[in-house]
């Protein structure tokens, strides 16, 4: 029983240190973008980040570059449902996309889906870097097509 305890522990840790790392990166990339950042947004970073490091978990060959799609995908409908909590229902205000084209209710649209492919990429790599060194992890194969 002991070992299933320290294997969840150890899940758990592993989550919270990838979680933690996504909130940290994403805030910074906020913060050199715009100038600041709300500490909603390194709760969603968090989340985000998990779910790209999830990907290589569905299938270990998926390409970089459809892994790239998926998390831009993913990103995107989680900045919508986020957006529509924070910005739209309790009004925070934390960034409207209403003057860019090709946005759905100001909270998602197609420029910063497209700047989400590239980014994910960044997160991708930082997801496989910390943890094949950090938790000794074999990840995906990291082929490009």
């Amino acid at each position: 029983m002991s070992g299933v305890v320290q294997n969840s522990t150890m899940k758990t840790m592993k989550l919270f240190l990838l979680f933690m790392a996504g909130g940290l990166i994403y805030g910074g990339v906020e913060i050199i973008h715009r100038g600041w950042t709300h500490v909603s947004m390194f709760i969603v970073g968090g989340i985000c980040f998990v779910l790209i490091g999830s990907i290589s978990f569905w299938r270990k060959d998926i390409p970089v570059t459809v892994r790239m799609l998926i998390s831009a995908v993913m990103i995107t409908l989680l900045e919508l449902i986020s957006g529509l909590i924070l910005n739209v229902s309790w009004g925070l205000n934390v960034w409207d996309y209403s003057n860019e084209p090709l946005n759905f209710m100001g909270q998602i649209c197609l420029h910063a889906s497209a700047i989400w492919v590239f980014l994910s990429f960044v997160g991708i790599y930082t997801d496989v870097f910390m943890r094949r060194g950090m938790f000794n992890e074999k990840t995906a194969v990291m082929r490009i097509i």
